[in-house]
Formats: structure tokens, sequence, C-alpha cells
């Protein structure tokens, strides 16, 4: 993503024709902002996503089945 970034940006420049040294400034400038940006977005691997996801569905499961337990009880509760 960053070297992405960083690669159109570095095509733009020589574009430009300004000189090799402002090229490989702008460069490593440009890097250090977009790094710093994106680890401040606090983002997870996708594996991190995928047991999260994995956890939360089964949460949703457990949460269903205790629901339906009380729902029972109640009406046992409830016929005596």
């Amino acid at each position: 993503m960053v070297a992405g970034l960083t690669d159109k940006l570095s095509t733009l420049v020589s574009e430009t024709g300004n000189g090799s040294a402002i090229k490989k400034d702008l460069q490593h400038n440009l890097r250090a902002v977009i790094q710093s940006t994106v680890s401040k977005l606090e983002m997870v691997s996708r594996e991190e996503f995928d047991a999260q996801v994995a956890v939360l569905h089964r949460s949703r499961e457990k949460i269903d089945q205790l629901e339906q337990q009380l729902q029972q009880l109640t009406e046992l509760v409830e016929q005596q």
C-alpha cells in the first residue's frame, strides 16, 4: 500500500523533470509521512480480523442459545 502510493508519486515527480536528488528526497519524505499516517490508523491484519469475526460468530451463537434457554425457563416458571 505504502509502496504503491510512493511509486505513483515518484512517477509524478519524475514527469516534472526535477533533479534526481529532489526526487529521492521527496520519495523518502513521502514514504515516512505515509508510513506514519498508516501506522496511526491502528489497522489489523486480515488474519486478526478473521479471528475476531469467528469469535463474534461464536459469541452470537452462544447468546442465541442462552436466550432460548432463558425463554424455556421463563415459560416453566410461569406454568408453575
